[in-house]
């Protein structure tokens, strides 16, 4: 992106959003067959309609992890997502599954054996971004827009606003001087609410939490405040609209900020590069900005099916490096083995933490205690700072 006077936009959705709901589940199983088996091989699918669940796609792991256990992990799901309603209810909707066991042909290609090394679970090229417009070193407008809706949820989830309903979406417009965000210019937000909310009342309960979450002096003028604009968000979710696994990989990642490989994340265990390699190159990009180094740092990775090192590794700072970018991929690839092996127990991805993933973004989350958002550590800043005397 060049530097210079522009408008951006970035979306979010909630976690109620028909996909979001698809996404939840699908993590959801993979965190209940990493939590009996850590190497366990998950591709799952979720599809949501009205009152009507479909999940597919395949898997190798524990048998305990039957159809039965996966249609009550899905309910639970959309129960602590908040839908018991007409059209949508975790009580009574109906749950297909139709998930089988995995290609024997893609295991033979990606397993370890003798002296081959664990491969890659397919093809594909993977994005990392990171700069130092917010302390979460995210790009401002995906930030807001997620913390948006976040402060939405929790007062939803806490019973301060019982009126409003799971499904919402938000979207934030900046201005940026000389590169920089400097105001918000528009802001778009849609929310589920009760039958009884007028258009004005949703507006009053929501403006709270935008100006909150946004800097002093940053809301944008009330003519460009645009709450509900259809007038009415009362049916909503997925008996409102279809929803997918993986349909929201921009909202997911830097909201348009930075390119994206194409492939999604949720409902597919580490030994995935979709999900592994791009969770490792926001690590390293996240880290580069920390120490210092560039201001802006995306970084792509490349993989082959059944090929454990990297193709290639690339990083564009939009000429705001300290350092020679050439020497820094030296070095990244001195500090982290990026094998689809080395990426996982780096970060140590093993382990039932996605469902947490599944709305408000992937990246610029704290870390959590139990491993959850590793890939959002600054422990390698010290490091980088050493190997370029910074």
């Amino acid at each position: 992106m060049e530097h210079g006077n522009y408008l951006f936009t970035s979306e979010s959705v909630s976690e109620g959003h028909p996909d979001k709901v698809c996404d939840r589940i699908s993590d959801a199983i993979v965190d209940a067959f990493l939590s009996q088996e850590p190497q366990a091989r998950v591709a799952v699918e979720t599809l949501a309609t009205t009152n009507r669940i479909v999940l597919a796609g395949e898997v190798r792991g524990p048998e305990s992890i039957t159809p039965a256990v996966m249609e009550d992990v899905a309910r639970r799901a959309v129960k602590d997502i908040g839908y018991d309603q007409d059209g949508f209810s975790w009580k009574d909707l109906e749950v297909e599954v139709l998930v089988h066991q995995q290609s024997a042909d893609i295991a033979v290609g990606v397993d370890a054996a003798g002296n081959k090394d664990e491969g890659a679970g397919d093809q594909g090229i993977m994005f990392g971004f990171a700069c130092n417009e917010t302390d979460s070193l995210m790009p401002a407008p995906i930030h807001f827009a997620h913390s948006v809706l976040r402060s939405l949820a929790e007062a939803r989830h806490s019973g301060a606003e019982p009126r409003l309903g799971p499904d919402a979406k938000s979207q934030v417009t900046l201005q940026y001087e000389n590169g920089r965000p400097a105001r918000t210019t528009s802001i778009v937000l849609s929310t589920q609410h009760d039958e009884s909310l007028t258009q004005d009342e949703v507006r009053r309960i929501v403006r709270p939490h935008v100006v909150n979450c946004l800097p002093e002096g940053w809301m944008c003028p009330e003519a460009e405040f645009y709450v509900n604009p259809t007038g009415r968000f009362v049916i909503g979710g997925p008996d409102g609209d279809c929803g997918l696994t993986g349909r929201k990989i921009i909202v997911d990642t830097y909201g348009g900020a930075a390119p994206h490989g194409g492939g999604a994340f949720s409902g597919k265990d580490p030994s995935k590069v979709d999900r592994s390699a791009a969770y490792a190159a926001r690590y390293l990009a996240k880290n580069v900005v920390a120490a210092g180094l560039a201001e802006r740092c995306l970084l792509q990775l490349s993989y082959a099916i059944g090929v454990s090192r990297p193709l290639s590794v690339y990083i564009q700072t939009d000429g705001t490096a300290q350092v020679d970018t050439a020497r820094l991929e030296k070095v990244l690839r001195e500090l982290m083995d990026l094998s689809p092996r080395g990426i996982r127990e780096h970060l140590n991805l093993n382990r039932p933490i996605y469902a947490r993933t599944a709305a408000y973004g992937h990246f610029g989350r704290p870390t959590e205690a139990d491993g959850g958002f590793s890939w959002e550590r600054l422990d390698l800043v010290e490091d980088l700072k050493s190997a370029f005397n910074a």
